[in-house]
């Protein structure tokens, strides 16, 4: 279907096409422009176009494509970096330059590149969907291709060797044709059998996290903080450090030099788990903070997308998105402009329900060809002023497993990462408490539960300490206090430009071991009559 245009108010575009449905993509304007249906009346169409509509003018066409945004998932998804449209950004600079002005449709696979399939069904087999046809080799990972959602029967032709993605890799006796990628909505979540409770620890090489408020894989967690706490120095360092099989890193609204500084150090750095460059497990999905902010709405979306993707192939998948807040404040933005009725601050009346909406498509599944994968979910928020009452806080609390608080007075006294460990959470660490025990070391719970009492009686003593000062509390209070900083300063304390970035599970026990081992031996000498000077000078001169 085409029509023209009738109306322009900024990104708003008024269509006189009838017919079109709810989220249908659309072509704006001689330059092609990208859009989506927002709103349907009686006799017109309201569309909400992703770039920039400087220079459209009225009756220029609009064209249906009858179908959703969509995004490609296929093979050479890996290392890629990808606009809010999931456009390759590497291919357009190649194309247009470092400056992109004019965008043009571009695959977001390369078509034309070759591929060493193996199949694992045979010319005569009854497949179904879901079920695995084949694999191709992705970095370190294998790729496997499915048999898409209407196909299904008994393989009359596959392929045996090298395939191309712009060819069918199998034919059924019905002459439906395998493809090697397939297009999918991105609002509609990626089909699954099952879906498990998580049960294993995401280890993010964060002490404070993996020790405090461990995170679960196929979990959720938020990370809201002022201007200044360090969320993107933390996300980023989750991301390169974490225990996970891939990363999905969405830059939504933040400054272009800093996701520029994580490409190149994500080509450079190696991997701790495999040794394999960062870059070889990672898809960057880049909406930065100059670029149409319409398409900010739909990043999350395309980025979650790819990896629901990846899930299915039984990995584990880590989605990064910073900042959640700017993504609802594209959100209000838009639906400003749509002149809906607006709730809290401005923000849409189903922001709550978006939010909940989109962090529901996290967690352990079954996937329709068997396998085990997961989905693991961290979302910066950076509210208005450090202010966690307001609503995009708020809404992500009601949903999300953990809350990483990152406090302002802690980032003024230097304190990284400035995670509060009085106001922080994690709803995981009950059931992972046992896993950890097990798995890595059966002095983890104790060694939990202690350092958990120590840093709660020195929030108590606290007060006392700036009433009386500290000299006038007992020997056994200032030795309680002595601890605690070494709590802070060196286990909760991480620089991220050092190799003590980067802290396994065991490296982790033994450095809070060491200081709770000085704690009940300088408790117990106490006891015996020395004096806590002495004990603190006889450690210092060691």
């Amino acid at each position: 279907m085409t029509g023209k245009i009738t109306g322009i108010s900024g990104p708003t575009v008024i269509t006189d096409i009838k017919g079109l449905k709810l989220y249908e993509r659309v072509f704006v304007g001689n330059a092609m422009l990208t859009g989506e249906v927002v709103r349907i009346e009686k006799d017109r169409s309201v569309v909400q176009v992703y770039e920039d509509t400087q220079g459209l003018a009225i009756d220029e066409p609009v064209q249906s494509t009858g179908m959703p945004l969509t995004v490609r998932l296929g093979p050479g998804l890996l290392s890629g970096i990808f606009d809010g449209l999931q456009r390759p950004l590497q291919r357009l600079k190649e194309e247009s330059g470092p400056f992109i002005r004019g965008v043009k449709e571009l695959s977001a696979l390369d078509i034309s590149g070759k591929w060493i399939f193996h199949a694992v069904r045979k010319k005569g087999e009854q497949v179904s969907t879901g079920e695995i046809i084949g694999y191709v080799k992705e970095g370190p990972f294998e790729h496997y291709i499915s048999c898409p959602a209407d196909v299904k029967g008994k393989i009359a032709w596959i392929a045996e060797s090298e395939i191309h993605l712009d060819r069918p890799i199998g034919v059924m006796e019905d002459g439906s044709e395998i493809p090697g990628f397939y297009d999918w909505p991105v609002r509609v979540p990626l089909p699954y059998k099952r879906k498990y409770s998580p049960t294993e620890p995401l280890v993010t090489g964060q002490r404070s996290i993996d020790f405090l408020f461990t995170i679960a894989k196929g979990g959720t967690a938020i990370m809201p903080g002022g201007f200044g706490t360090g969320k993107t120095i933390l996300d980023q360092s989750i991301a390169k450090f974490a225990d996970i099989d891939i990363v999905v890193y969405a830059g939504c609204g933040e400054r272009g030099n800093e996701m520029a500084e994580l490409i190149e150090e994500f080509e450079m750095l190696a991997d701790p788990w495999t040794k394999r460059t960062l870059m070889e497990r990672t898809i960057l999905c880049v909406n930065t903070s100059n670029m149409p902010v319409a398409a900010r709405e739909a990043s999350i979306y395309t980025a979650v997308t790819m990896a629901e993707y990846y899930r299915d192939m039984g990995l584990h998948v880590l989605f990064l998105a910073d900042s959640i807040s700017r993504w609802a404040e594209a959100l209000r933005e838009i639906s400003s402009s749509l002149e809906e009725l607006p709730g809290e601050e401005g923000y849409p009346t189903y922001l709550a329900s978006r939010l909940s909406g989109f962090l529901e498509r996290a967690g352990v599944v079954e996937t329709n060809s068997g396998k085990t994968g997961s989905l693991s979910m961290i979302l910066s928020v950076s509210p208005p002023g450090g202010d966690f009452t307001e609503p995009v806080t708020q809404s992500c609390l009601r949903t999300s497993g953990a809350f990483l608080m990152l406090d302002t007075s802690l980032a003024h006294r230097r304190h990284f990462p400035a995670i509060n460990w009085f106001q922080s959470y994690s709803l995981y660490g009950a059931e992972l408490l046992e896993h950890h025990a097990e798995k890595f070391m059966p002095e983890w719970e104790h060694a939990l539960s202690t350092c958990k009492e120590i840093l709660q009686k020195e929030e108590e003593l606290r007060e006392v300490a700036e009433i009386v000062g500290v000299e006038g509390l007992q020997d056994a209070d200032r030795l309680l206090m002595h601890t605690a900083e070494m709590i802070r300063m060196k286990f909760l304390c991480q620089n991220a430009y050092t190799d003590d970035a980067f802290s396994p599970p065991a490296r982790t026990l033994s450095i809070i071991k060491e200081i709770l081992d000085f704690y009940k031996t300088a408790d117990e000498k106490l006891k015996q009559g020395v004096q806590l000077d002495e004990i603190l000078n006889e450690k210092k001169n060691k």
